[in-house]
């Protein structure tokens, strides 16, 4: 499964980590691999894989994202 990293603002603790991973669990067509402060590490079995929905569950838990390059 191809893998990809977003940069993710505004973590700064634990409870952040747990928000974002949350956000990010429910977002259809993607698995979480690691969740750390500042950056999600993700992969997805869909071709192209669906970080629009990753960006706006992030946006909309409050924590931006952005893709990695």
């Amino acid at each position: 499964m191809p893998e990809f990293t977003l940069r993710i603002d505004n973590m700064h603790c634990g409870a952040c980590i747990r928000r974002v991973s949350q956000a990010l669990a429910s977002t259809p067509g993607l698995e979480v691999k690691e969740v750390r402060v500042g950056a999600a590490r993700l992969s997805s079995a869909e071709n192209p894989a669906p970080v629009e929905l990753a960006l706006a569950a992030l946006a909309k838990a409050g924590y931006p994202a952005r893709l990695e390059d």
